[in-house]
């Protein structure tokens, strides 16, 4: 791939954003992310993507009909998901959903589908945490031939057969295109390569170079199965401004917290300074000014021989005015360096 076609997005999972002083209600931040996609566009980033939960403070639940949302303010930039919960979706209302909206968007959608690190789709929707594996494994069979079948014919153990299914609105010949989520898991990373799906990193802590491993089974992988090489990608968490130490006081801030409350919950260690740095320096946060986040995606890039890299800017209750500048710099700062650096080794993916 030619570091000209070097792809840079931004992912949401639709957290609460402050304006001021004032903490935005939930209504007010799912305008905000109409807002921020087309912003997006105009800072000539490739892809805007919604992430799918259901927490206090996350306003994604609903991908597709905000995706829909901002496909009607947009023209150009590529619309996809975080990752959707595949384990507790039914892909024949997901490949409705999406196919809907690449027909409202001319033909920009795309999917990353998952198993879920956060359950509390399962509860929620009936499902059980016991079926993790089979119900991500059979959905993902069915979503897969819905979009390369045409009548298609189905049956499973985790839901009704289908019989000579046509589906409407018709997606586009070969389907959208639809990428695999992995947190670290071997197993998934040899899934994707099964399937000849595209492979999306979540590397959300620790050097990402650890994954240089996952990405050599991929392509080992991808050979074996006799598919061609297939897109890699990497989602992680970050701010850009206008300096380092504007963005590192700004990003401690409010990822303290956060990181806090999920120490509490999960087991996680507890945040402090010296961690926190560490992180930008050589781990998972790519957090500084325009030149610092270009120099460790350019970096991260040729490592992992990345055609992707998708900026997760929301956190809970950053303000407006730290996400829009975020984007901005992203996209006409950010992204032509990073271009410019990978020209100089070409040969990086």
């Amino acid at each position: 791939m030619a570091a000209a076609d070097f792809e840079l997005g931004l992912n949401s999972f639709g957290e609460v954003a402050t304006d001021g002083d004032r903490v935005l209600s939930d209504a007010e931040t799912v305008r905000l992310l109409v807002d921020e996609a087309r912003l997006a566009e105009s800072a000539g980033l490739d892809v805007f993507s919604v992430g799918e939960h259901y927490r206090e403070g996350h306003n994604d639940s609903a991908t597709p009909v905000l995706l829909a949302a901002v496909a009607t303010a947009t023209e150009r930039i590529r619309l996809g998901t975080s990752v959707t919960v595949l384990s507790t979706n039914d892909p024949v209302r997901l490949y409705h959903e999406f196919s809907t909206l690449d027909a409202v968007s001319d033909g920009r959608a795309q999917i990353v589908l998952g198993r879920a690190s956060a359950t509390e789709s399962f509860p929620l929707f009936g499902y059980d945490l016991a079926d993790y594996e089979r119900l991500f494994e059979e959905k993902l069979d069915l979503f897969l031939r819905l979009q390369q079948d045409e009548p298609v014919t189905w049956s499973g153990t985790v839901r009704s057969p289908l019989t000579g299914q046509r589906l409407h609105p018709l997606m586009q010949p070969g389907g959208i295109p639809t990428w695999i989520g992995v947190g670290g898991s071997p197993n998934s990373v040899i899934r994707a390569a099964r399937h000849g799906l595209p492979l999306m990193l979540a590397i959300i802590g620790g050097r990402p170079q650890r994954f240089a491993g996952h990405v050599d089974l991929y392509t080992r992988a991808l050979e074996q199965f006799g598919h061609t090489l297939q897109p890699i990608g990497q989602h992680s968490l970050g701010l850009v401004a206008d300096t380092d130490e504007e963005a590192v006081e700004t990003w401690w801030r409010y990822w303290q917290p956060v990181v806090a409350a999920l120490a509490a919950e999960r087991g996680f260690y507890k945040p402090d300074r010296a961690r926190y740095e560490a992180e930008i320096d050589h781990g998972a946060l790519f957090v500084g000014s325009p030149e610092t986040v270009a120099q460790k995606i350019a970096t991260v890039a040729r490592d992992l021989r990345l055609s992707r890299f998708d900026l997760k800017y929301d956190i809970m209750h950053l303000p407006r005015e730290a996400r829009a500048r975020t984007i901005q710099l992203l996209g006409s700062e950010v992204a032509p360096r990073v271009r410019e650096l990978l020209a100089k080794e070409p040969n990086h993916v």
